[in-house]
């Protein structure tokens, strides 16, 4: 095969008519032979004498007879034909140099910051979430708040008695209608915030209070300070459907993958799990996938990448302050990154691969990470106490932030997606026939 014929090779330009040059006969007829020959006889004499004038008078009349004054030597039937310009159009096969993407503008300020009196700066619970139908959930004490992002209205949804409070933690359920509330005294309540009232009770999963909740389709998992992990069925009576033990102290970090086949836990034992889900439903409580023991401090901050269904980040406590992405088939540490403060939340950036991390101390911030480089993007500062908490939009644009200042503030962060998705459908589960519920 010539070199000519091998794709992805610049070909050679060839212009048209080249190929026939060589091809056209002088015509004899035009041709000035007398003068041609006078030319060459002149050439060869090497050394040349000067002319008398009766030579002079003689030339001179040959020339007016024969019209030598012509420039022209020899002369060709017709014109040669015009040689056409090649085409400036691309070639199919070069490269297509993309355009480049304008760098997103990062606001470096909260673009509204609201009061958060009396939210509990412990770090190892969970009173903040942003539910599907753009409400925002938000545990101050003993009372719930829910502020409905479309109009900015605040409404109370619930206020416990002293002797069961505070609230430890709150969880919206996928369909953005109920919220499930942990609570200090070892208990979980089911509130439909629609109609604003309890559906039930979910009792003798733990022996103390409950910091972590997190959703999977109707199954509810809990996590408590008595170590255990408890996933209840709220569609029956009996709830508790499994339980997982493998964390010696209070179990701080709840996630399910998208899938709805591996959990991750974290505790204040320093101790990151993952849990299969049909593993563990195999009469083997304790029986997780992968534990994992490189942190050196409690972990709290978990996420799953929405873009690579297998990586999972985590966050350190302030003896680690390392974020660390990990591979969870393998259960191999992909990389570490030491941020210098305590990791307290991480959420990704469901249209660009970012990572969003809120810190402790000493400053307090937010940090946009690029991935998978960890390059830093922004630091986005305003709070004056540990970042605690962080709640992302359902469109993936806004983030809220809750600190132990007692504010809550809310950032532009992630930008606008290029392309705006569908909402997904609402799907009904796990409340769709709550009457069975008792």
């Amino acid at each position: 095969m010539s070199q000519s014929q091998y794709p992805l090779q610049e070909q050679p330009i060839r212009r048209r008519g080249s190929e026939n040059l060589d091809r056209f006969i002088p015509n004899r007829s035009a041709m000035d032979m007398g003068r041609a020959c006078g030319w060459l006889a002149t050439k060869c004499q090497e050394n040349p004498v000067s002319s008398s004038p009766g030579k002079d008078a003689y030339r001179k009349q040959l020339a007016e007879l024969f019209n030598m004054n012509s420039t022209r030597i020899l002369a060709f039937r017709d014109k040669p034909p015009t040689v056409e310009t090649p085409s400036l159009e691309p070639s199919p096969w070069v490269h297509q140099t993309k355009p480049v993407k304008p760098r997103r503008s990062i606001p470096q300020t909260s673009e509204r910051t609201l009061d958060a009196p009396e939210i509990l700066d412990d770090y190892y619970l969970n009173l903040l979430d942003w539910g599907s139908s753009n409400v925002l959930a938000i545990a101050l004490g003993n009372t719930v708040y829910l502020w409905d992002a479309s109009d900015s209205s605040t409404s109370e949804l619930l206020t416990l008695d002293e002797e069961n409070g505070p609230v430890t933690s709150v969880n919206w359920a996928p369909d953005g209608r109920h919220l499930a509330v942990g609570l200090n005294n070892s208990e979980v309540e089911i509130w439909d915030t629609t109609a604003n009232r309890q559906l039930r009770t979910l009792k003798g999963g733990h022996s103390s209070r409950v910091g972590s909740l997190a959703w999977n389709n109707h199954i509810l998992t809990t996590g408590g300070m008595d170590g255990q992990i408890v996933n209840n069925d709220v569609r029956i009576r009996s709830h508790i459907v499994d339980t997982y033990r493998g964390h010696h102290q209070e179990v701080c970090g709840l996630k399910w993958s998208a899938s709805g086949q591996h959990l991750a836990s974290g505790g204040n034992d320093n101790l990151l799990h993952i849990w299969d889900r049909s593993v563990a439903s195999s009469n083997s409580p304790t029986q997780w996938l992968h534990r994992l023991e490189d942190h050196t401090a409690a972990v709290k901050a978990l996420t799953w990448c929405p873009f690579q269904s297998n990586l999972l980040a985590s966050g350190g406590g302030g003896s680690d302050r390392c974020i660390k992405f990990w591979n969870t088939h393998t259960g191999a540490c992909l990389n570490s990154v030491d941020t210098g403060s305590q990791v307290c939340s991480l959420l990704w950036n469901k249209n660009e691969r970012e990572l969003l991390s809120s810190h402790g101390f000493t400053n307090n911030q937010l940090t946009l990470w690029k991935y998978p480089s960890m390059v830093k993007i922004a630091e986005l500062t305003g709070h004056t106490s540990r970042v605690l908490y962080m709640a992302q939009s359902p469109d993936g644009c806004t983030v809220a932030s809750a600190a132990g200042d007692e504010t809550l503030r809310f950032w532009n962060v992630f930008g606008t997606p290029e392309v705006a998705k569908p909402a997904p459908k609402t799907n009904p589960e796990p409340f769709a026939h709550y009457s069975r519920i008792r």
